[in-house]
C-alpha cells in the first residue's frame, strides 16, 4: 500500500464495486469480481456497496447516537426536519435499528419520498428465528415499506456467532430470497467477532466502528484497521460508523482528521454519522470535500 500514490489510494483502495443488476431479491452471486469504482467527488455520490448491487450515498444519517437517545430527543418533527435537510443536500442513506426505537420517526421522515432513491438499513437483536421473522415483518410495517435495503444482526460480541446465530441467519436469508430484504449482515462489537467475520461467507454487508482516535471502537486503530481492510477486500459491502466517536470531537480539525482517516482507510464503502443539527450535516459534507481535495 505504501507504494501507491494518494490518487491511487483514494480511487482504488477505498473502492469496492458492484457487479450484476439486482432486483429486490438481494446480492450478486458470490465470487463476482467488483469493478473499479468511479472517482468519489462528494459526500452524496452513490457508492457501490460491495457486490450487493446497492448504492447508498457516501454519507448517511445515523439514528443511534447514545443508543438513539439524542435523535429521540429531537422529537418527531425535529427529526423529520433534520432528515429532510439531509435529503435536500443529496443524502439518501439512513441507518437505524430496532434498539434505537426510531422506526416511527424514520417512517415520517421518509414519507412521500421516492422509495427507490433511498437506502434504508435497520438491525435486529433477535436471538431466536421466530423473533427474527417477526422483527422483519414489524420493521416493514413500522417503516411503511415493502422491503428494507439491508437488515443486520445487531452487535455480535462472540467469535462463535456464525454457529450460534445460524437459525437467525437462515431467517434473514429467506427474507432476502423473498425480496423483503435486499442485503443481510452484521454489526460487530469486539475484536473476536470482527476477526471471526472474515470467515463468514454469509455476510453481504458489515457495519464497522472506525475512527483514528480509538474511541468507541473494537480495539486500537492499528489493531482494527488491518482487519477492516481484509474484510473490505473480500468484496462484501462495508459501512463505517463511529466516525466521530459518539457525539463528535471538540474541534473542526479533529473531525476533518476523522473524515480523512475513513476516506483513506481502504476499509469502507460508505459511512454513517449520528447528526442532531442541520449545520452538522453541512459541515460534514464540507469536510468530505476538503478531504477529497487533499
Amino acid at each position: 500500500m505504501s507504494s501507491w500514490t494518494r490518487r491511487d489510494f483514494l480511487a482504488g483502495a477505498l473502492a469496492a464495486g458492484a457487479s450484476g443488476v439486482l432486483g429486490r431479491a438481494g446480492a450478486a452471486q458470490p465470487g463476482a469480481v467488483p469493478p473499479a469504482r468511479p472517482k468519489i467527488t462528494s459526500g452524496v455520490d452513490r457508492i457501490p456497496l460491495g457486490r450487493t448491487g446497492l448504492k447508498p450515498t457516501l454519507l448517511g444519517v445515523g439514528t443511534g447516537t447514545r443508543g438513539g437517545s439524542e435523535q429521540l430527543a429531537l422529537g418527531q418533527e425535529g427529526f423529520v426536519r433534520l432528515f429532510r435537510h439531509a435529503y435536500e443536500r443529496g443524502i439518501r442513506y439512513i441507518d437505524t435499528a430496532d434498539m434505537y426505537s426510531m422506526h416511527l420517526f424514520v417512517r415520517f421522515a421518509i414519507q412521500g419520498l421516492p422509495r427507490d432513491q433511498l437506502f434504508i438499513l435497520s438491525k435486529t437483536t433477535a436471538k431466536h428465528p421466530e423473533v427474527a421473522k417477526a422483527d422483519i415483518e414489524r420493521f416493514r410495517r413500522e417503516l411503511r415499506t415493502d422491503y428494507l435495503d439491508c437488515v443486520l444482526m445487531h452487535c455480535m460480541t462472540k467469535n462463535s456467532f456464525p454457529t450460534d446465530m445460524r437459525p437467525v441467519m437462515d431467517v434473514l436469508s429467506e427474507a432476502k430470497q423473498k425480496g423483503r430484504v435486499r442485503a443481510i449482515g452484521i454489526s460487530s462489537h469486539g475484536l473476536d467477532p470482527l476477526r471471526a467475520s472474515l470467515e463468514c461467507d454469509w455476510i453481504d454487508v458489515q457495519l464497522l466502528r472506525l475512527n483514528p482516535f480509538g474511541q468507541n471502537m473494537d480495539g486500537k486503530p492499528d489493531e482494527v484497521l488491518p482487519i477492516c481492510q481484509k474484510i473490505h477486500a473480500t468484496g462484501r459491502g462495508v459501512l463505517g460508523m463511529k466516525i466521530y466517536g459518539e457525539t463528535g470531537y471538540d474541534s473542526r480539525e479533529k473531525r476533518l482528521q476523522a473524515i480523512r482517516y475513513v476516506l483513506q482507510s481502504g476499509a469502507v464503502d460508505a459511512f454513517t454519522i449520528g447528526f442532531t443539527k442541520p449545520e452538522q450535516i453541512d459541515e460534514t459534507l464540507e469536510l468530505i470535500q476538503e478531504a477529497l481535495r487533499s
